[in-house]
C-alpha cells in the first residue's frame, strides 16, 4: 500500500493510504516514521503508525492539560478518558510522563500543601479529602501530612475566626464556635483548642450586656407567642444559657425585661 497523500489539519495531520483509508496523525509520527507522499509500507508498518499515532496524540493533550498547572495521574487519566483515548494506551502514556517528570504526585502533594500553609486556611483532615478526590493515594499523603507543622496555621486562622466573631458571640460561645469552625476546616481538636488558647480576649462586661439583650430581644419575640409566665421564663433562660450566657446575667436581665 502507497501513502496517497499528507495533509496538515490544524494540531493532526491527514494521511490518505490508497486514495481510500485515511488516518490522523501527529507531527512527531511524521517525524518518528519519516511518513512521506508515494511511500510504501506495509500491514505491520501501518498498525505501528497507528498505535503510535494514538500514543502521540494522548500523550500531546496531556501535555496539554499539563501546560495551565500542574496534575495529578488520575487527574491525567481522566481528561484522556473524557477526550476517547484507548483505554490500552492510557498507563503506557501516563508511565511515559512520569519517566519525563511531567506527572510527580509526590511533588503535586508537597506543592498542594505548601501553598495551604503559606496563603490557605485548612487542616491536615480537609487536605487529605481534597487530595484522595485527586486521586492521590492515602499513604503518600498521609507521609506528607507527618512531615509538616500545622500550629502557626492554626493560630493564624484562630485569630481571624476571633476577628470575625468577638463582638458578635459571648465569651463562652466565641471558644465553641471558633474551635468548631477550625474542625470543619479540618484541624484536630487538639490544634484548634491550642490556638484558642494562644489569642488574647478580653471579656468587654458591656458587649456581653449588649449582646445577651439583643438575644433576648430574639428570643423573646419568638417565644412570647406561645409561652406566658414561668414557662416563658424557664424557655428563655434555657435557650440563653445554651448560647453560652452566665445564669446571673440571664436573671439580671429577665428582672429588666419582664
Amino acid at each position: 500500500m502507497k501513502i496517497t497523500k499528507i495533509e496538515k489539519k490544524k494540531r493532526l495531520y491527514l494521511l490518505e493510504i490508497d486514495e481510500d483509508d485515511k488516518l490522523y496523525v501527529t507531527e512527531d509520527t511524521i517525524v518518528h516514521f519519516m511518513l512521506s507522499k508515494n511511500m510504501e509500507i506495509d500491514d505491520k508498518t501501518l498498525k505501528k503508525i497507528q498505535k503510535y499515532a494514538q500514543f502521540s496524540y494522548g500523550k500531546n493533550l496531556a501535555l496539554y492539560q499539563i501546560s495551565f498547572k500542574q496534575r495529578t495521574a488520575d487527574e491525567v487519566k481522566k481528561y484522556l478518558e473524557k477526550h476517547e483515548i484507548e483505554d490500552k494506551y492510557i498507563p503506557e502514556i501516563i508511565e511515559n510522563l512520569k519517566k519525563e517528570n511531567w506527572i510527580n504526585d509526590a511533588q503535586y502533594v508537597e506543592t498542594y500543601l505548601s501553598q495551604n500553609l503559606t496563603s490557605g486556611d485548612k487542616g491536615g483532615y480537609v487536605l487529605k479529602q481534597k487530595l484522595l478526590q485527586k486521586g492521590i493515594k492515602a499513604s503518600l499523603i498521609d507521609q506528607k501530612l507527618a512531615d509538616l507543622d500545622f500550629s502557626s496555621l492554626a493560630e493564624k486562622v484562630a485569630e481571624k475566626l476571633l476577628r470575625k466573631y468577638q463582638n458578635k458571640l459571648s465569651t463562652k460561645t466565641l471558644k465553641d464556635k471558633i474551635i468548631q469552625t477550625m474542625m470543619t476546616k479540618g484541624f484536630s481538636y487538639s490544634e484548634a483548642k491550642d490556638a484558642f488558647d494562644t489569642l488574647e480576649i478580653e471579656k468587654d462586661e458591656e458587649q456581653e450586656f449588649y449582646l445577651l439583650n439583643k438575644e433576648l430581644e430574639k428570643q423573646y419575640r419568638k417565644f412570647s407567642k406561645k409561652y406566658e409566665g414561668y414557662e416563658l421564663k424557664q424557655r428563655l433562660t434555657q435557650n440563653l444559657a445554651r448560647k453560652g450566657f452566665s445564669y446571673d446575667d440571664i436573671n439580671s436581665a429577665l428582672r429588666d425585661y419582664l
